[in-house]
């Protein structure tokens, strides 16, 4: 029989750590959205995966691994892929080492749109995030990030 545990409820201060960051990057989200698209017409799910395969040998990843980046569905990430396939901004490919594999690849349509979109991201992620901080705040994100982002890497046991 599995054991039940106590439910660890949050007191008021891991309350408001909590519900900020929900709130706090739901908007963040939603601002940067809404200057990619009005200003690029590109959705910030788009951009990411635009950058995604910028940074990555050769512009090139499979779709499981995209996947993976992304922390979507592969079936979720075939949808959007294909909408930026119809848009030329990228295309799939067999996996010339394994051809059961399928690679997504960043087009010089795509780079285009990236490289023209990239200063309005960087422009709304100071303005909205690190400009708002010290040099000490952001070095304290970044470390419980890179903690919290190990901890969910980690495989599950």
């Amino acid at each position: 029989m599995t054991e039940v545990r106590p439910v660890r409820w949050l007191n008021d201060a891991e309350m408001a750590a909590w519900r900020s960051y929900v709130v706090a990057t739901l908007r963040l989200r939603q601002r940067l959205h809404r200057d990619l698209t009005e200003r690029h017409d590109v959705s910030l799910t788009d951009y990411e995966v635009l950058v995604c395969l910028e940074t990555q040998p050769g512009h090139r990843i499979r779709m499981s691994e995209l996947a993976e980046w992304m922390g979507s569905t592969k079936s979720k990430l075939s949808h959007q892929v294909g909408r930026l396939e119809d848009a030329g901004l990228v295309r799939r490919v067999r996996d010339p080492e394994d051809k059961r594999g399928v690679l997504t690849e960043l087009t010089d349509e795509g780079m285009a749109v990236l490289e023209t979109a990239a200063p309005t991201h960087v422009e709304g992620v100071r303005e909205h995030l690190i400009d708002l901080l010290s040099p000490a705040e952001q070095a304290t994100i970044a470390t419980a990030f890179e903690r919290v982002l190990e901890h969910l890497s980690a495989p599950e046991s």
